[in-house]
């Protein structure tokens, strides 16, 4: 549980540093993700990350906090909204770096739980194992919007394991999310890590699998990209399985339209 919380704050890390290039005009340009700023990217997981913390520490303030973010959102209010009201007063660099710390808190709050112990959150509690590794993801794939924004290839790292992990576990959620039958076999899946490793989950398989690398498989399950725009392979229940793909919770999101048709 340790060296995966250490893998959270260490992709909080990165994303703060690369923050470091962003000037006054980039702070309010639109991504590609609903067109939030980099601001917006960061308040989002700044607010996660402070109730996340309240979570880890006091279910009863966690369940007040979250009670009063459900009324806002039933009143209209979207999370972003949320957010940008909650840290209207901080610039950039300002929120940059009390994120830093709220990410730090919260990952050394999850470090010291069992990684069974059960955690609240909105829905379903979630395992702290679980827990960190969503915020871990978040963080990845809030950050890849920033690094797109400004035309910059990120260095991934080992991290992504984790990603791809949640990606692959979330396999027969992905279709009941939807309503929709879960087709049999799991696939196969078969990613190139950054360095060059191989990571393998599942029976080996060429008629139901997916393979590549982890990098092009993370970002088509946190929705950042098509699976017909990556060089992914895919066959069988693997095919059915990536255009639908999510491995965050709430209602089905469907995936970018793709600049290709067809993989």
């Amino acid at each position: 549980m340790r060296n995966l919380c250490e893998d959270l704050h260490a992709e909080c890390e990165a994303l703060v540093d690369f923050s470091g290039v962003l000037q006054a005009p980039d702070w309010v340009a639109a991504t590609s993700f609903h067109a939030w700023t980099p601001w917006d990217e960061i308040a989002h997981l700044c607010l996660l990350d402070e109730v996340g913390h309240l979570a880890a520490t006091d279910a009863t303030a966690f369940s007040a906090k979250a009670a009063e973010l459900r009324g806002r959102r039933e009143a209209g209010d979207e999370i972003s909204a949320i957010a940008r009201s909650t840290f209207a007063h901080l610039t950039g660099p300002q929120l940059v770096a009390h994120w830093r710390e709220v990410n730090r808190l919260l990952a050394s709050a999850l470090s010291v739980l069992d990684p069974k112990a059960r955690l609240p959150w909105f829905g379903p509690s979630m395992s702290a194992r679980s827990f960190a590794t969503a915020r871990l993801m978040e963080v990845w794939a809030h950050g890849h919007d920033v690094y797109d924004l400004m035309k910059v290839r990120r260095a991934n790292t080992a991290r992504l394991k984790h990603i791809a992990h949640l990606g692959v576990t979330t396999f027969e959620w992905t279709f009941k999310n939807r309503g929709l039958p879960v087709p049999e076999p799991i696939p196969f899946v078969h990613l190139q890590g950054p360095s060059g490793e191989v990571w393998l989950w599942g029976e080996a398989s060429a008629d139901h699998c997916v393979r590549g690398a982890a990098e092009d498989f993370c970002l088509v399950v946190t929705k950042r990209l098509h699976c017909f725009d990556t060089g992914l392979q895919m066959a069988g229940t693997g095919t059915a399985w990536l255009p639908l793909a999510q491995c965050f919770a709430g209602p089905p999101v469907d995936s970018p339209v793709p600049r290709r048709k067809s993989a």
